[in-house]
Protein backbone atom coordinates (compact mmCIF):
# COMPACT_ATOMS: atom_id res chain seq x y z
CA UNK A 1 0.00 0.00 0.00
CA UNK A 2 2.68 2.52 1.04
CA UNK A 3 6.11 3.00 -0.56
CA UNK A 4 9.25 2.07 1.33
CA UNK A 5 11.60 4.80 2.56
CA UNK A 6 14.18 3.82 -0.07
CA UNK A 7 11.60 3.99 -2.87
CA UNK A 8 10.60 7.54 -1.88
CA UNK A 9 14.25 8.63 -1.70
CA UNK A 10 14.88 7.17 -5.18
CA UNK A 11 11.82 9.01 -6.54
CA UNK A 12 13.09 12.32 -5.10
CA UNK A 13 16.75 12.11 -6.12
CA UNK A 14 15.88 11.08 -9.69
CA UNK A 15 14.21 14.50 -10.15
CA UNK A 16 16.47 17.58 -10.29
CA UNK A 17 13.73 20.19 -9.77
CA UNK A 18 12.28 19.47 -6.31
CA UNK A 19 10.81 21.37 -3.37
CA UNK A 20 10.25 19.69 0.00
CA UNK A 21 7.52 21.46 2.00
CA UNK A 22 7.46 20.27 5.60
CA UNK A 23 5.51 20.94 8.78
CA UNK A 24 7.59 21.15 12.00
CA UNK A 25 5.91 20.14 15.28
CA UNK A 26 5.19 16.42 15.27
CA UNK A 27 7.35 15.92 12.16
CA UNK A 28 10.94 16.88 13.06
CA UNK A 29 10.14 18.15 16.57
CA UNK A 30 8.54 15.69 19.03
CA UNK A 31 5.22 16.90 20.48
CA UNK A 32 5.36 17.85 24.17
CA UNK A 33 2.80 19.16 26.66
CA UNK A 34 4.81 22.34 27.32
CA UNK A 35 5.85 23.95 24.00
CA UNK A 36 8.75 25.71 25.75
CA UNK A 37 10.31 22.28 26.30
CA UNK A 38 10.48 21.42 22.59
CA UNK A 39 13.83 20.35 21.17
CA UNK A 40 15.21 20.08 17.64
CA UNK A 41 17.94 17.69 16.54
CA UNK A 42 21.30 19.33 15.74
CA UNK A 43 22.16 16.94 12.90
CA UNK A 44 18.74 17.44 11.32
CA UNK A 45 19.33 21.21 11.26
CA UNK A 46 22.61 20.68 9.41
CA UNK A 47 21.01 18.20 7.00
CA UNK A 48 18.33 20.77 6.08
CA UNK A 49 21.04 23.28 5.13
CA UNK A 50 22.43 20.80 2.56
CA UNK A 51 19.19 21.03 0.60
CA UNK A 52 19.36 24.87 0.39
CA UNK A 53 16.51 26.20 -1.82
CA UNK A 54 15.05 22.69 -2.23
CA UNK A 55 13.55 22.79 1.30
CA UNK A 56 10.98 25.02 3.01
CA UNK A 57 8.96 24.76 6.19
CA UNK A 58 5.22 25.47 6.28
CA UNK A 59 4.13 25.71 9.90
CA UNK A 60 1.58 27.32 12.18
CA UNK A 61 4.40 27.79 14.67
CA UNK A 62 6.73 30.78 14.43
CA UNK A 63 10.33 31.51 13.51
CA UNK A 64 11.11 34.36 15.91
CA UNK A 65 10.34 35.24 19.55
CA UNK A 66 11.09 33.30 22.71
CA UNK A 67 8.85 30.44 21.54
CA UNK A 68 10.13 30.51 17.97
CA UNK A 69 11.90 27.63 16.25
CA UNK A 70 14.95 29.87 15.75
CA UNK A 71 15.55 29.63 19.50
CA UNK A 72 15.45 25.81 19.25
CA UNK A 73 18.01 25.89 16.43
CA UNK A 74 20.34 28.13 18.45
CA UNK A 75 19.98 25.88 21.49
CA UNK A 76 20.72 22.76 19.43
CA UNK A 77 23.86 24.39 18.02
CA UNK A 78 24.77 25.81 21.45
CA UNK A 79 25.36 29.20 19.78
CA UNK A 80 23.47 32.39 18.95
CA UNK A 81 25.76 33.20 15.99
CA UNK A 82 26.55 29.95 14.11
CA UNK A 83 23.07 29.62 12.52
CA UNK A 84 23.20 33.18 11.17
CA UNK A 85 26.75 32.82 9.86
CA UNK A 86 26.27 29.38 8.28
CA UNK A 87 22.62 29.53 7.16
CA UNK A 88 21.37 26.87 9.58
CA UNK A 89 17.96 28.45 10.31
CA UNK A 90 14.97 26.62 8.80
CA UNK A 91 13.79 28.59 5.75
CA UNK A 92 10.15 29.00 4.80
CA UNK A 93 6.79 30.16 6.07
CA UNK A 94 5.67 30.27 9.70
CA UNK A 95 2.54 31.56 11.44
CA UNK A 96 0.56 29.62 8.79
CA UNK A 97 1.84 31.92 6.06
CA UNK A 98 2.58 35.45 7.32
CA UNK A 99 6.15 35.14 8.67
CA UNK A 100 8.76 34.33 6.01
CA UNK A 101 12.47 33.82 6.53
CA UNK A 102 15.47 32.58 4.57
CA UNK A 103 18.24 30.30 5.89
CA UNK A 104 19.98 33.32 7.47
CA UNK A 105 16.84 34.45 9.37
CA UNK A 106 16.15 37.49 7.18
CA UNK A 107 12.47 38.06 7.97
CA UNK A 108 9.50 39.57 6.15
CA UNK A 109 5.76 39.71 6.94
CA UNK A 110 3.87 39.46 3.63
CA UNK A 111 0.29 40.75 3.82
CA UNK A 112 0.24 42.03 7.44
CA UNK A 113 -1.04 45.45 8.62
CA UNK A 114 0.40 47.39 11.58
CA UNK A 115 -3.04 47.61 13.26
CA UNK A 116 -3.25 43.80 13.19
CA UNK A 117 0.27 43.40 14.61
CA UNK A 118 -0.55 45.85 17.42
CA UNK A 119 -3.75 44.01 18.39
CA UNK A 120 -2.00 40.64 18.33
CA UNK A 121 0.57 41.99 20.81
CA UNK A 122 -2.25 42.49 23.37
CA UNK A 123 -3.95 39.11 22.87
CA UNK A 124 -1.79 37.00 25.27
CA UNK A 125 -2.54 39.41 28.16
CA UNK A 126 -6.28 39.15 27.45
CA UNK A 127 -6.02 35.33 27.20
CA UNK A 128 -4.28 35.17 30.56
CA UNK A 129 -6.89 37.34 32.28
CA UNK A 130 -9.83 35.35 30.86
CA UNK A 131 -8.24 31.97 31.59
CA UNK A 132 -7.43 32.95 35.19
CA UNK A 133 -11.08 33.86 35.74
CA UNK A 134 -12.36 30.61 34.14
CA UNK A 135 -10.00 28.30 36.03
CA UNK A 136 -10.83 29.88 39.38
CA UNK A 137 -14.45 28.91 38.77
CA UNK A 138 -13.87 25.54 37.08
CA UNK A 139 -11.07 24.20 39.30
CA UNK A 140 -11.63 26.16 42.56
CA UNK A 141 -9.45 23.87 44.69
CA UNK A 142 -6.25 24.60 42.77
CA UNK A 143 -3.60 26.55 44.66
CA UNK A 144 -2.69 29.93 43.16
CA UNK A 145 0.81 28.57 42.47
CA UNK A 146 -0.38 25.53 40.52
CA UNK A 147 -3.05 27.52 38.66
CA UNK A 148 -0.43 30.06 37.55
CA UNK A 149 1.90 27.26 36.41
CA UNK A 150 -0.86 25.73 34.26
CA UNK A 151 -1.70 29.15 32.81
CA UNK A 152 1.96 29.86 32.05
CA UNK A 153 2.07 26.73 29.90
CA UNK A 154 -1.37 27.25 28.33
CA UNK A 155 -0.89 30.84 27.11
CA UNK A 156 1.54 30.78 24.18
CA UNK A 157 2.57 34.38 23.60
CA UNK A 158 3.66 34.01 19.99
CA UNK A 159 3.79 37.20 17.93
CA UNK A 160 1.45 36.34 15.05
CA UNK A 161 -0.38 33.25 16.31
CA UNK A 162 -1.12 33.65 20.05
CA UNK A 163 -2.40 30.28 21.16
CA UNK A 164 -4.16 28.52 24.01
CA UNK A 165 -2.56 25.10 24.45
CA UNK A 166 -4.49 22.99 27.00
CA UNK A 167 -2.35 19.81 26.91
CA UNK A 168 -1.01 20.36 30.43
CA UNK A 169 -4.42 21.34 31.85
CA UNK A 170 -6.05 18.31 30.18
CA UNK A 171 -3.42 16.04 31.72
CA UNK A 172 -4.34 17.43 35.13
CA UNK A 173 -7.91 16.07 34.73
CA UNK A 174 -7.14 13.35 32.15
CA UNK A 175 -9.14 10.56 33.81
CA UNK A 176 -12.33 12.61 33.63
CA UNK A 177 -13.26 12.96 29.97
CA UNK A 178 -16.29 15.12 30.70
CA UNK A 179 -14.00 17.62 32.42
CA UNK A 180 -11.69 17.59 29.40
CA UNK A 181 -14.68 18.37 27.17
CA UNK A 182 -15.81 21.16 29.54
CA UNK A 183 -12.30 22.63 29.36
CA UNK A 184 -12.44 22.49 25.57
CA UNK A 185 -15.62 24.58 25.73
CA UNK A 186 -13.86 27.07 28.03
CA UNK A 187 -10.95 27.30 25.59
CA UNK A 188 -13.37 27.90 22.71
CA UNK A 189 -15.33 30.51 24.71
CA UNK A 190 -12.17 32.52 25.51
CA UNK A 191 -11.03 32.53 21.90
CA UNK A 192 -14.46 33.54 20.60
CA UNK A 193 -14.45 36.43 23.09
CA UNK A 194 -11.12 37.58 21.65
CA UNK A 195 -12.62 37.56 18.15
CA UNK A 196 -15.46 39.73 19.42
CA UNK A 197 -12.96 42.13 21.05
CA UNK A 198 -11.13 42.61 17.75
CA UNK A 199 -14.29 44.09 16.23
CA UNK A 200 -14.03 47.08 18.59
CA UNK A 201 -10.76 47.98 16.83
CA UNK A 202 -12.29 47.80 13.33
CA UNK A 203 -10.59 44.47 12.70
CA UNK A 204 -13.80 42.55 11.97
CA UNK A 205 -12.32 40.50 9.13
CA UNK A 206 -8.70 40.27 10.26
CA UNK A 207 -8.63 37.09 12.33
CA UNK A 208 -10.02 33.57 12.65
CA UNK A 209 -9.64 30.62 15.02
CA UNK A 210 -7.49 27.66 14.00
CA UNK A 211 -8.26 24.49 15.99
CA UNK A 212 -5.66 21.72 16.27
CA UNK A 213 -6.69 19.08 15.47
CA UNK A 214 -10.08 19.85 13.92
CA UNK A 215 -12.78 18.07 11.94
CA UNK A 216 -12.83 20.35 8.91
CA UNK A 217 -14.89 23.48 8.29
CA UNK A 218 -18.60 24.14 8.59
CA UNK A 219 -20.21 27.55 7.88
CA UNK A 220 -16.76 29.11 7.59
CA UNK A 221 -15.58 27.92 11.04
CA UNK A 222 -13.34 25.02 12.00
CA UNK A 223 -15.13 22.18 13.83
CA UNK A 224 -13.87 21.29 17.30
CA UNK A 225 -12.90 17.66 17.94
CA UNK A 226 -14.22 16.75 21.39
CA UNK A 227 -12.32 14.40 23.68
CA UNK A 228 -12.98 10.67 23.77
CA UNK A 229 -11.66 7.89 25.98
CA UNK A 230 -8.82 7.34 23.50
CA UNK A 231 -7.61 10.91 22.86
CA UNK A 232 -8.02 14.51 23.95
CA UNK A 233 -9.17 15.80 20.54
CA UNK A 234 -8.66 19.56 20.06
CA UNK A 235 -5.84 20.63 22.37
CA UNK A 236 -4.83 24.01 20.88
CA UNK A 237 -6.69 26.99 19.47
CA UNK A 238 -4.71 29.65 17.62
CA UNK A 239 -5.80 33.24 17.14
CA UNK A 240 -4.63 33.67 13.61
CA UNK A 241 -4.60 36.05 10.66
CA UNK A 242 -7.54 35.47 8.30
CA UNK A 243 -6.31 34.07 5.01
CA UNK A 244 -3.28 32.50 6.72
CA UNK A 245 -3.88 28.92 5.64
CA UNK A 246 -1.19 26.49 4.61
CA UNK A 247 -2.45 25.81 1.09
CA UNK A 248 -2.18 29.55 0.26
CA UNK A 249 1.25 29.46 1.91
CA UNK A 250 2.27 26.65 -0.44
CA UNK A 251 1.76 28.98 -3.42
CA UNK A 252 3.75 31.74 -1.74
CA UNK A 253 6.63 29.26 -1.32
CA UNK A 254 6.31 28.23 -4.99
CA UNK A 255 6.32 31.90 -5.99
CA UNK A 256 9.61 32.49 -4.16
CA UNK A 257 11.16 29.18 -5.26
CA UNK A 258 10.55 29.88 -8.96
CA UNK A 259 11.67 33.52 -8.64
CA UNK A 260 14.91 32.27 -7.08
CA UNK A 261 15.47 30.02 -10.09
CA UNK A 262 14.25 32.26 -12.93
CA UNK A 263 14.37 35.81 -11.57
CA UNK A 264 10.63 36.23 -12.16
CA UNK A 265 7.76 35.85 -9.66
CA UNK A 266 5.00 33.88 -11.45
CA UNK A 267 2.26 35.36 -9.21
CA UNK A 268 3.88 38.80 -8.86
CA UNK A 269 6.30 40.11 -6.25
CA UNK A 270 3.52 41.21 -3.85
CA UNK A 271 1.67 37.90 -3.78
CA UNK A 272 0.78 36.76 -0.24
CA UNK A 273 -1.66 34.49 1.61
CA UNK A 274 -4.13 37.37 2.07
CA UNK A 275 -4.55 38.04 -1.65
CA UNK A 276 -4.30 34.37 -2.72
CA UNK A 277 -7.36 32.51 -4.06
CA UNK A 278 -9.44 30.83 -1.35
CA UNK A 279 -10.23 27.41 -2.86
CA UNK A 280 -8.09 24.52 -4.08
CA UNK A 281 -9.60 24.74 -7.56
CA UNK A 282 -8.73 28.44 -7.85
CA UNK A 283 -5.23 27.88 -6.45
CA UNK A 284 -4.61 25.15 -9.03
CA UNK A 285 -6.07 27.35 -11.76
CA UNK A 286 -3.65 30.15 -10.81
CA UNK A 287 -0.71 27.74 -10.96
CA UNK A 288 -1.80 26.42 -14.38
CA UNK A 289 -2.13 29.98 -15.69
CA UNK A 290 1.20 31.25 -14.37
CA UNK A 291 3.63 28.33 -13.96
CA UNK A 292 4.75 26.38 -17.08
CA UNK A 293 5.25 22.66 -16.57
CA UNK A 294 9.03 22.85 -16.95
CA UNK A 295 9.21 25.36 -14.06
CA UNK A 296 6.92 23.48 -11.65
CA UNK A 297 9.04 21.41 -9.24
CA UNK A 298 8.20 17.96 -7.97
CA UNK A 299 6.65 18.70 -4.57
CA UNK A 300 7.21 16.56 -1.48
CA UNK A 301 4.79 17.38 1.35
CA UNK A 302 5.35 16.19 4.92
CA UNK A 303 2.82 16.57 7.75
CA UNK A 304 1.32 14.91 10.81
CA UNK A 305 -2.00 16.65 11.52
CA UNK A 306 -4.72 15.00 9.43
CA UNK A 307 -8.10 13.86 10.74
CA UNK A 308 -11.17 11.96 9.54
CA UNK A 309 -14.12 11.02 11.75
CA UNK A 310 -17.48 9.47 10.82
CA UNK A 311 -20.44 11.77 11.43
CA UNK A 312 -23.19 9.31 12.34
CA UNK A 313 -25.91 11.96 12.00
CA UNK A 314 -25.78 11.98 8.21
CA UNK A 315 -23.33 9.12 7.57
CA UNK A 316 -20.69 11.51 6.21
CA UNK A 317 -17.00 12.01 7.02
CA UNK A 318 -15.65 15.05 8.85
CA UNK A 319 -12.15 15.63 7.49
CA UNK A 320 -9.73 18.22 8.81
CA UNK A 321 -6.31 18.81 10.30
CA UNK A 322 -3.96 21.73 9.66
CA UNK A 323 -1.78 19.71 7.23
CA UNK A 324 -4.62 18.16 5.22
CA UNK A 325 -5.12 21.22 2.99
CA UNK A 326 -1.57 21.68 1.75
CA UNK A 327 -0.91 17.92 1.44
CA UNK A 328 -4.08 17.51 -0.64
CA UNK A 329 -3.09 20.47 -2.82
CA UNK A 330 0.37 18.96 -3.41
CA UNK A 331 -1.29 15.69 -4.47
CA UNK A 332 -3.70 17.48 -6.81
CA UNK A 333 -0.95 19.64 -8.36
CA UNK A 334 1.01 16.46 -9.05
CA UNK A 335 -1.92 15.03 -11.00
CA UNK A 336 -2.52 18.32 -12.84
CA UNK A 337 1.13 18.71 -13.88
CA UNK A 338 1.79 14.96 -14.29
CA UNK A 339 4.53 15.14 -11.64
CA UNK A 340 5.24 12.32 -9.20
CA UNK A 341 4.54 14.47 -6.12
CA UNK A 342 4.99 12.68 -2.80
CA UNK A 343 2.81 13.01 0.33
CA UNK A 344 4.38 11.76 3.58
CA UNK A 345 2.63 11.25 6.91
CA UNK A 346 4.44 11.14 10.26
CA UNK A 347 2.80 9.40 13.24
CA UNK A 348 3.26 12.09 15.91
CA UNK A 349 1.26 10.49 18.74
CA UNK A 350 3.37 9.87 21.85
CA UNK A 351 3.00 9.46 25.61
CA UNK A 352 2.75 13.25 26.09
CA UNK A 353 0.30 14.16 23.32
CA UNK A 354 -2.40 11.63 22.40
CA UNK A 355 -3.35 11.58 18.72
CA UNK A 356 -4.68 9.00 16.27
CA UNK A 357 -1.91 7.06 14.55
CA UNK A 358 -1.68 4.81 11.52
CA UNK A 359 -1.05 1.20 12.56
CA UNK A 360 -0.39 -1.05 9.58
CA UNK A 361 -3.40 -0.44 7.35
CA UNK A 362 -5.60 0.87 10.18
CA UNK A 363 -6.07 4.61 9.51
CA UNK A 364 -9.01 5.30 11.80
CA UNK A 365 -9.16 8.91 12.97
CA UNK A 366 -6.79 10.03 10.20
CA UNK A 367 -8.24 8.84 6.91
CA UNK A 368 -11.17 6.81 5.58
CA UNK A 369 -11.97 4.61 2.57
CA UNK A 370 -13.49 7.55 0.64
CA UNK A 371 -10.72 10.05 1.44
CA UNK A 372 -9.16 11.63 -1.66
CA UNK A 373 -5.91 12.28 0.21
CA UNK A 374 -3.59 9.29 -0.19
CA UNK A 375 -0.20 8.99 1.52
CA UNK A 376 2.80 7.69 -0.41
CA UNK A 377 4.71 6.85 2.76
CA UNK A 378 4.06 6.63 6.50
CA UNK A 379 6.76 7.23 9.13
CA UNK A 380 5.50 4.97 11.90
CA UNK A 381 7.74 5.94 14.80
CA UNK A 382 7.47 9.71 14.74
CA UNK A 383 10.10 12.46 14.51
CA UNK A 384 13.01 10.23 15.56
CA UNK A 385 12.44 7.90 12.60
CA UNK A 386 11.70 10.81 10.25
CA UNK A 387 14.99 12.54 11.15
CA UNK A 388 16.87 9.30 10.43
CA UNK A 389 15.14 9.03 7.03
CA UNK A 390 15.78 12.71 6.27
CA UNK A 391 19.51 12.24 6.96
CA UNK A 392 19.56 9.41 4.44
CA UNK A 393 17.82 11.66 1.88
CA UNK A 394 20.06 14.70 2.54
CA UNK A 395 23.22 12.62 2.03
CA UNK A 396 22.35 12.63 -1.69
CA UNK A 397 22.66 16.41 -1.98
Amino acid sequence: MFKTKEEVIDTIINEKNILIVQDLDGVCIPLVQDPLKREINKEYVKDVSRLKEKFAVLTCGEHEGRRGVNRLVEKALNSKTIAKESGFYLPGLAACGVEYQDRFSNLSYPGLKNSEINFLAEVPKMMRSMLTHELKEFLPNLSDELRNKLIDVAVCDTRFTPTLNFNEIFSFVKNDFQKVKDLQLIMQKIMNNLLENSKHFELDNSFYLHLMPNLGIRDGKEIIKYSTQNEFGTTDIQFIIKGAIKEAGLLLLLNKYIANKTGLYPFGENFNVRNAPKTHNKLIELCRDKIPSDQMPMLIGVGDTVTSVKDNKDNSWLRGGSDRGFLTLIQRLGKSYKKDNQVLFVNSCNDQVLRPRITGTDMRGISDPHDNLKFNMVINDGPKEYIKWFKQLASNF
